[in-house]
């Protein structure tokens, strides 16, 4: 009876589009085993009963076992009533499996109510742990868009969502012994497994970045048979819906197809607004690849950039110039053979015949080009912290894994207001706080400069902004000058490009009662590499690898705890162009990133910085840390406030082989208390400063990242040494 109800069961999911994919031979999976589920709707019990392999065991959580129309489905499975908190529960099932059984728990014990992972109990680890059988990882999908869930509101309904069930092949669970004490540690090792699962079931490595956004425009585009919900706006404040983007894309895709080839490298030189983003995606839809510039740097930096891509054209536009007083940039660009195109002009070359056939294109769904995978997707610039800027060259799976790997750790949905101030020449501002929330269904609130701390503050109110991306530097000056109340509605905050540093973590709690997440990586990594998050976070972390990153710590020379950070993943970069090769892929070596950082990793995956390899100075063959020299210097002027900037560089000594320099606008540091502060703490004689300097500002990036390498040259021209030396 139980065979023929179940067979009943399939047939009817099966038509409706119900698949399930089982990644191993059923016939060999072990007797004992513990099948772990995400939970998105009430149907799920069900649907795992039609098609899970043998006879399991359903552990079903109070909500669940009380629904009459789950037990009347289910009448011939073998349910128990299971309550995660409940040890006498956990010891019954535990007796089951050890019976010879296989047993089904939601992880989350309860539905989701926004789409993604929830908190997960230990129950599912302590059972597969003491019963010492695998856990079978299962990942549902879809029906969290069906009217059975608990998402209204927050994801877009309809009648039959396509619904897919992923089974992953048995995976080993046992506890390290000594955590074995700390249940906490349990629920994380069982979240990993279904954060993991999740990118398994989520990410196509074979999808462009402009058949992303039209999958996203066709689950989220409309509410209702007339209502077009507006997902982004910039200062201009005329929202826009997913329509609106996706047929001003194809308008200006089609325009600069005409004028460029397949493959072309076409730069852009624009500011965070819906024209860029249009324009960004128009040459992306015909295969075209946009080259991010980076207009902080100067106009001899954005040549070399221009020359190192090897474009031939620049987008740009005359508001933006005439603003940013740029005009002297654009001679020059044009003085080395660039095209400027400005989009202003576009206006009287567009007909109604090429408006009517970009709706004609998006009524039928057409792409241009369905298919990403390793094709270029963007060109970026390094920040050039560290050296010469170089171009890095991301494809389409770069970025689309680096986005499902971020929706794996937080969720974003229709009730989220994104507010963006990052530049999107800059990785992070591109694909964390651009593109993520747009291929998400998120709204996205685009603003022009990080800098306007007072005017940014009103707008986040103003617009209810629920998230936001930005730097240390810019989260400090927003919560210093901001009203308690302008980010009421703030549900959380990642900070990248630097340190979040604990001052700033406080005055958040304190005045705003938010917490500021840390997200750490680089350009060439897409940029994500690792991340806090509400479940995973500790303060002087960087958090967790993020799923499907490959990592291994290469020992360096005069450190001793700890070690280079190296990766490799889906989301690491095609290669770079240097500026002595223009347009030459220079791929990595095997596929691993070498990161320049010096990191320890904890027994249960926290990663911590513990320096920058380029940041050390080599005094007398002992290996000081420059950011440790400059926390020293902070420290021993904490009480002189926070207004106060400190640059710490390492020049050539002749007997020494290096030097430690300052370099300051406080003009109270001397050494003689810096000399005092060191044998008061007992730190080396080594953390002390040679030769202090006094600026009246110190060199920093667009991202308010420290811009050591323009600081080192001012040092090296102020002290007389010349470059061979260095």
């Amino acid at each position: 009876m139980r065979d023929l109800i179940r067979f009943g069961l399939r047939f009817a999911f099966k038509f409706f589009k119900v698949k399930c994919n089982i990644a191993f031979d059923a016939n060999k999976l072990p007797v004992k085993a513990v099948y772990v589920s995400n939970h998105v709707s009430f149907l799920d019990p069900v649907i795992l009963f039609a098609f899970l392999p043998g006879n399991p065991v359903f552990a079903l959580n109070g909500h669940l076992y009380r629904n009459k129309w789950v037990r009347f489905f289910m009448k011939t499975a073998d349910i128990m009533p299971f309550n995660p908190i409940e040890p006498g529960d956990i010891k019954e099932l535990i007796a089951k499996v050890n019976s010879g059984r296989r047993c089904v728990i939601f992880a989350e014990g309860r539905i989701t109510e926004n789409g993604g992972l929830m908190k997960i109990y230990e129950a599912p680890g302590l059972v597969a742990d003491k019963s010492e059988a695998p856990i079978v990882p299962v990942w549902i999908n879809g029906p969290q868009y069906g009217y059975f869930s608990k998402t209204k509101g927050k994801l877009p309904h309809r009648p039959h969502p396509k619904i897919t069930i992923t089974v992953r092949k048995p995976v080993k669970f046992k506890l390290k012994d000594e955590l074995r004490r700390q249940r906490d540690h349990i629920s994380n090792e069982v979240y990993t497994i279904m954060r993991d699962m999740s990118f398994d079931a989520s990410y196509d490595d074979n999808i462009s970045l402009f058949a992303a956004l039209m999958k996203t425009a066709k689950v989220h585009s409309k509410k209702g048979l007339l209502h077009r919900p507006k997902f982004v706006e910039d200062i201009n404040r005329q929202p826009n819906s997913y329509k609106d983007i996706i047929i001003k894309s194809f308008v200006l895709g089609k325009f600069f197809k005409k004028r460029t080839q397949p493959e072309e490298h076409v730069a852009l030189l624009l500011p965070n607004a819906v024209a860029t983003l249009c324009t960004f995606f128009g040459l992306s839809a015909y295969n075209r690849v946009p080259v991010m510039l980076n207009f902080s740097v100067g106009a001899k930096n954005m040549v070399s950039m221009c020359k190192t891509a090897t474009c031939k054209m620049v987008i740009t536009s005359h508001l933006f110039i005439r603003n940013a007083k740029m005009e002297p940039v654009i001679e020059d660009l044009r003085n080395a053979g660039l095209e400027i195109f400005y989009l202003e002009d576009l206006r009287k070359h567009i007909t109604l015949t090429d408006k009517l056939a970009a709706f004609l294109r998006y009524k039928v769904k057409r792409v241009p080009h369905k298919e990403g995978g390793n094709k270029k997707a963007v060109i970026l610039f390094t920040s050039g912290s560290e050296g010469a800027p170089k171009a890095v060259v991301l494809s389409h799976a770069n970025i689309i894994s680096n986005i499902t790997q971020l929706s794996t750790i937080e969720t974003l949905n229709i009730t989220d207001t994104v507010f963006n101030a990052l530049p999107m020449f800059h990785s992070f501002g591109l694909t964390v706080a651009t593109l993520f929330p747009l291929l998400k269904g998120s709204k996205l609130f685009l603003y022009p400069s990080p800098l306007h701390y007072r005017v940014i503050a009103e707008i986040v109110y103003e617009i209810g902004a629920s998230i936001m991306f930005g730097t240390d530097t810019f989260f400090r000056g927003y919560g210093k000058i901001a009203h308690p109340m302008d980010f009421h509605n703030i549900r959380f905050m990642y900070g990248g490009a630097e340190a979040i540093k604990p001052d700033t973590r406080n005055l958040w709690v304190e005045r705003f009662g938010t917490r500021v997440m840390e997200a750490y990586g680089s350009t060439e990594c897409s940029p994500v590499v690792t991340a806090n998050n509400r479940i995973f976070n500790r303060f002087g972390s960087i958090g967790k690898l993020l799923p499907k990153i490959q990592h291994k710590i290469v020992p360096v020379d005069g450190i001793s705890t700890g070690g280079e950070l190296c990766v490799k993943g889906p989301n690491i970069m095609m290669g770079y162009y240097m500026p002595d090769k223009p347009g030459v892929l220079v791929p990595l070596k095997d596929g691993w990133y070498h990161t320049g950082d010096v990191v320890d990793i904890d027994e249960i995956g926290f990663v911590y910085i513990k320096d920058r390899i380029k940041r050390f100075a080599k005094i007398g063959g002992e290996m000081v840390s420059l950011n440790a020299v400059h926390e020293m210097v902070v420290n021993a002027y904490e009480k002189s406030g926070p207004e106060f900037s400190y640059g710490v560089v390492a020049v050539p000594h002749e007997s020494k082989g290096e030097q430690i320099v300052l370099v300051t606008n406080n003009k109270d540091v001397t050494q003689d208390c810096l000399h005092s502060y060191i044998r008061n703490n007992g730190m080396s004689e080594l953390y002390l400063p040679r030769v202090i300097l006094y600026h009246d500002t110190l060199p920093m990036f667009a991202t308010g990242k420290a811009d050591n390498v323009t600081l080192k040259k001012q040092v090296m021209e102020e002290l007389g040494l010349t470059p061979k030396a260095a």
